[in-house]
């Protein structure tokens, strides 16, 4: 399904000609104008969360309006991102909270990335939600973190009022290794290592412990039901090579809430990080703030 023109989009403003649906949602004001536009980036300073027996987390917090947004980072990614400060922007514009942060063992944050798990990934973006986040939240989560935004919307429900996933990949780490050759999964279990090719690595192959492919296992969620009941945007473009966008497709089945958007980009890869995926993503953000405005009043 390719996306239509963003300028069609910015004069309408209406999702019925873009989205997959799942369920009926409010589509904007027809004649309402974009509230994000560009601006000079205001430099934030870094903050660290410290959590006893568990790493130092790195931070940048906005405070502001409710719903709050939290970015949660693709697979050894920061939160100095594309997609991450123009979020920030886009928050600032509004005047919203938004927090962007980096995983155990990434960027600023304390850890050794060797020792970092899913299931200790997810502990941060619950101390995030817990120790930091104000009020209600939309969680915005690219690749890796696309899973995580999922279980956390499990374990705090009452917090979490809606989801965005950017190239969602749910039980990615696991399927992909299990689509190897039998051989090859037995040599990665001997050797301890999958060096798993990436264009996206600086040398070509990201190293990831066979003891972290099993232990994501314990975090899969495709396999069931998945009892996420807000509503949920899944953007996904159809030329990513690291995460096929029927995965996407697969989320929307699996997730109970009713209200679910999925939204395909033709040409759009695996970061989704150009001027138009930017857009459809600050739009798609707007839609739902939106939407839980009206919700509450």
């Amino acid at each position: 399904m390719a996306s239509v023109g963003l300028d069609a989009w910015v004069r309408c403003r209406r999702w019925c000609w873009m989205a997959v649906s799942f369920g009926f949602h409010r589509a904007p004001k027809a004649e309402r104008a974009p509230r994000w536009l560009p601006a000079c980036r205001q430099k934030t300073s870094i903050s660290f969360l410290s959590r006893p027996d568990l790493p130092n987390l790195a931070y940048k917090r906005l405070k502001g309006k409710s719903p709050g947004i939290i970015f949660i980072p693709g697979y050894i990614s920061n939160m100095n991102g594309t997609k991450a400060l123009a979020i920030e922007e886009f928050c600032k514009s509004l005047g919203h909270a938004y927090i962007r942060f980096d995983y155990s063992g990434v960027g600023n944050s304390d850890g050794n990335l060797e020792e970092c798990t899913v299931g200790k990934w997810r502990k941060d973006v619950l101390s995030i939600i817990d120790d930091l986040a104000e009020g209600p939240q939309i969680l915005v989560g690219s690749s890796l973190g696309g899973w995580l935004m999922l279980h956390a919307a499990i374990a705090r429900p009452q917090k979490v009022v809606a989801l965005i996933g950017i190239a969602t990949a749910v039980d990615s780490l696991v399927t992909q290794f299990n689509q190897l050759p039998v051989e090859a999964k037995k040599e990665i279990e001997m050797k301890g290592v999958w060096s798993m090719p990436s264009k996206y690595s600086e040398d070509g192959v990201y190293r990831i412990q066979y003891s972290v492919i099993k232990e994501a296992e314990h975090h899969c969620l495709l396999r069931g039901p998945i009892p996420v009941s807000c509503p949920i945007r899944l953007l996904h473009g159809m030329k990513d090579d690291i995460v096929p966008w029927p995965t996407s497709m697969q989320v929307a089945d699996r997730v109970v809430s009713t209200d679910v958007d999925v939204i395909l980009r033709k040409n759009s890869d695996h970061r989704m990080k150009e001027k138009a995926d930017i857009q459809l993503l600050v739009y798609t953000i707007d839609d739902l703030i939106d939407k839980l405005s009206t919700v509450v009043n």
